[in-house]
């Protein structure tokens, strides 16, 4: 009987509180970080890859991250994500085509992120919602999956792997 639950929990921050390395975003996020990703519709079909360059900096609580999109289909974009840390464990986070304020928590190696993102309107302009969760692996390596949803229903995920400079 006790199977028939598994699927039905939630996972959160929390749950990774014993994980290490501890991800400490100010830390990692320091700096060039490269990343590679792809875009899946919700049958896994991969509908775009892309190249991300991230110039990471802090001062003090707060954190400016420059990220560069080179994608498979020619199209190049950027985000400016400006990130403050709240206490301990929160974080929020605004750029420009996040619709308000990301809300993001941290413990062990793992950050959940949640926000809404406004696509662009080659993409269908729709503001979507965005379950971000990365797991630092190592001092130099994290790894990212994203749940994209619109009215409640998964559409599409994301999966990038980063690797800091240096």
């Amino acid at each position: 009987m006790p199977l028939l639950f598994v699927g039905c929990t939630t996972v959160t921050p929390a749950d990774y509180r014993s994980e290490r390395p501890a991800l400490d975003l100010a830390r990692y996020f320091d700096g060039t970080i490269d990343g590679w990703g792809m875009v899946q519709d919700r049958s896994g079909k991969v509908l775009r890859r892309f190249r991300v360059v991230i110039e990471a900096q802090w001062r003090g609580n707060v954190g400016t991250l420059d990220e560069t999109f080179a994608w498979s289909d020619g199209k190049q974009e950027k985000r400016v994500w400006t990130i403050t840390k709240v206490d301990q464990d929160r974080y929020t986070g605004t750029a420009g085509d996040v619709v308000g304020t990301a809300q993001g928590e941290a413990q062990g190696n793992a950050l959940q992120w949640r926000y809404v993102l406004r696509l662009p309107p080659e993409q269908g302009g729709w503001e979507v919602d965005l379950d971000d969760w990365m797991y630092l692996v190592d001092e130099r390596t994290m790894l990212n999956r994203s749940v994209i949803r619109k009215f409640g229903i998964r559409f599409a995920d994301i999966t990038i792997a980063f690797r800091k400079r240096g």
